[in-house]
This record gives structure tokens, C-alpha cells and sequence, in this order.
């Protein structure tokens, strides 16, 4: 056992422990409670395992799955940017890549240059996995709001054209997993709780 590397994987294990403090704009199903960051990647495993068979293309569903896990753990230092922010593009920022040389950097040099390729490859959105890794972040707020009565979208007055644009991006990864979202869309504006134009 090489203790420098278990002394650096334990400073890491305790570094992200920060993300459970990182508050989302989403709130949990049916709730008031606004969700946290490690709340989030936890769902997102869980989903990405559960609706894998609904992947257009093969996948590591165990890549997936990892990079659902890490993929917010740069908020710990750049914080959370709401994904219809007006001011703040929620892309890859500088803050976001320092965050992630800064976090990453606690591991041993070879898992730190794994899992920030990971990060990476979900950032960069043009593998199979990131992909499918994307679908599954955009669905779950979108069935977070659908079951709170529109949640954000009522709250920070997000119109229907925003939600389709960002939403769309699930159709990469999986079409039937967008023929039920896009449903979801056009019922929830059907009800009254997404604002068309």
C-alpha cells in the first residue's frame, strides 16, 4: 500500500464532501426542499442505470455512471450556475476548469488525470457516454418541475422556448427518453405551468 496515494485519496474522499452543501435551483419531487449537488449526481447513477436499455448507441454504462458522480464536483469551488441563467452561460467555464485541476489535483497524479479526462469527456458532450450522461441530467429537473407544478420555471419566470432549447439535448443520447420528455414539455404548457409564447 502506498500511503502518500491513501493519505491523498482521503483528502480528496473529505474535499467532496462539500458538494452535499452545494444548493440547487431544482427542489426534490413533490417538495419545497431545494436539492442538493450530491442529492443530484446520486440520481442521476441511479438513472443512468435504471434507463440505460434506452441508450441509442452501446454504452460503459459504468463510465456513465462515473461521470454522473463527478460531473458537478467542480461547483464545490465555481458554485452552481442555474441552466437558464441569463447572465452566466452554464458551459465550461475558467472557473470550472481551475475548480477541477484544484479538486481532481488531490488524487494521486494518474487518478487525478483519469478523473479529470472523465470530466472532460462529459463536459465535451460528443461520446456515447456523455451523451447518454447528458440525457439524464437534463431529465431528471425536467421531471423535478413537471412534478412541482412547473417549480423553477414558475419561480424564475423561464419560458417554454429556454426549456425546449436546453432540454433538446436529451434527444442525443436517447430518443425515446426525448419523445417522453418533449411530452412532458407540451403537457406542462398544456396545464398551464410553462409560459408559450
Amino acid at each position: 500500500m502506498k500511503t502518500e496515494d491513501l493519505l491523498n485519496q482521503i483528502a480528496f474522499i473529505k474535499e467532496i464532501d462539500k458538494v452535499k452543501y452545494i444548493q440547487r435551483k431544482t427542489k426534490l419531487f413533490n417538495s419545497d426542499r431545494n436539492e442538493n449537488d450530491a442529492e443530484h449526481s446520486w440520481h442521476l447513477a441511479l438513472m443512468a442505470i435504471v434507463l440505460a436499455e434506452h441508450s441509442d448507441k452501446p454504452i460503459d454504462i459504468l463510465k456513465v455512471v462515473k461521470m454522473v458522480l463527478i460531473h458537478d464536483i467542480v461547483e464545490i469551488d465555481a458554485g452552481d450556475v442555474f441552466i437558464y441563467d441569463e447572465v452566466k452561460n452554464h458551459s465550461n467555464t475558467d472557473e470550472e476548469r481551475l475548480a477541477a485541476n484544484r479538486i481532481f489535483g488531490l488524487l494521486p497524479k494518474k487518478q487525478a488525470e483519469d478523473f479529470i479526462s472523465i470530466w472532460e469527456e462529459f463536459e465535451a458532450g460528443e461520446t456515447n457516454e456523455a451523451k447518454f450522461a447528458k440525457s439524464m441530467d437534463r431529465l431528471e429537473p425536467l421531471l423535478q418541475n413537471t412534478s412541482n407544478n412547473g417549480g423553477t420555471w414558475k419561480e424564475f419566470g423561464v419560458a417554454y422556448d429556454k426549456v425546449y432549447e436546453k432540454k433538446s439535448v436529451i434527444k442525443n443520447g436517447s430518443k425515446s427518453l426525448w419523445n417522453y420528455a418533449e411530452g412532458l414539455i407540451h403537457e406542462s404548457v398544456e396545464k398551464g405551468i410553462l409560459k408559450k409564447d
